[in-house]
C-alpha cells in the first residue's frame, strides 16, 4: 500500500447523496481477482453513454476535473453492497481524498486499506466547499494529513478528525498484513518460547 503523502490537487464534485457501491463499480466488472484496473470502471453507468462515449452532463468528465486526486461528494457515499472493489476503482481512477459528510461503515473502513482518506465534514462546510468548487472550477484544495487540515484558496479551511491508527497506517503505507509485520520481532519471540515450553506441539512442524 503506497503511503498517503500531503498534497495539492485539483477538487473533483460530485454533488449528489447517497451514492451506492453499485455505481461506485457495478456489478459485471466485479469478476476481475486483482486490484488494480477498476478505474476504468468508476461510476461506468453514470460515465458513459450507451454507445460507450463520454457522458458530458456527468461531473467527472468535467475537463476542469480531469487529474483530480480528492473528489468532493454528497451524503452517505459508498451506502449498498460491501464490495471491496469501490475503493479499488476509486483509488484506481486516481483519487486519494474524499470529503463528504457521511460514509457507509464498511466502506469508510475499505478507504483507509487502500490509501484513500475519507474526510467527515458538517453540512454547512460541505456546501461552502461545493460552493467554491462550483465558482472556481478546477480550483485545487491542499490536504495535510499530518496537521490534519484542509487548505483553500478561499480560505474555507478546516481540520478534521481521524483517528490515529488509520492515520498512522496511511502516513507508513501499512495494510493490515503490514501492521501485523511491524511486530515480527514479538511475534518470533513468541514463537521461540512456545518452542522452548511446548516443544512436542513443533515436533510436525
Amino acid at each position: 500500500m503506497q503511503p498517503y503523502k500531503n498534497h495539492k490537487s485539483i477538487a473533483a464534485l460530485i454533488n449528489r447523496n447517497n451514492v451506492d457501491t453499485d455505481q461506485i463499480v457495478p456489478k459485471q466488472f466485479l469478476k476481475k481477482i486483482q486490484r488494480s484496473g477498476f478505474g476504468v470502471h468508476l461510476f461506468h453507468d453514470w460515465r458513459f453513454n450507451a454507445d460507450g462515449t463520454d457522458d458530458p452532463d456527468f461531473e467527472l468528465n468535467n475537463p476542469a476535473f480531469k487529474g483530480a486526486n480528492i473528489l468532493v461528494t454528497g451524503d452517505n457515499f459508498g451506502c449498498g453492497s460491501s464490495r471491496e472493489h469501490a475503493p479499488w476503482a476509486i483509488a484506481d481512477y486516481g483519487f486519494n481524498t474524499i470529503i463528504s459528510t457521511s460514509y457507509a461503515d464498511i466502506f469508510f473502513n475499505n478507504c483507509f486499506k487502500n490509501s484513500i482518506l475519507p474526510i467527515v465534514v458538517d453540512s454547512q462546510t460541505l456546501s461552502v466547499l461545493m460552493e467554491e468548487i462550483e465558482a472556481n472550477q478546477g480550483v485545487s484544495f491542499e490536504i495535510d494529513l499530518v496537521n490534519q487540515k484542509v487548505s483553500t484558496p478561499a480560505g474555507n479551511g478546516f481540520h478534521f478528525d481521524v483517528d490515529p491508527v488509520q492515520k498512522h497506517n496511511l502516513l507508513e503505507g501499512l495494510d493490515d498484513i503490514s501492521m501485523t509485520l511491524e511486530h515480527l520481532d514479538k511475534i518470533n519471540r513468541f514463537e521461540e518460547n512456545q518452542k522452548q515450553m511446548l516443544p512436542w506441539l513443533w515436533s510436525s512442524c
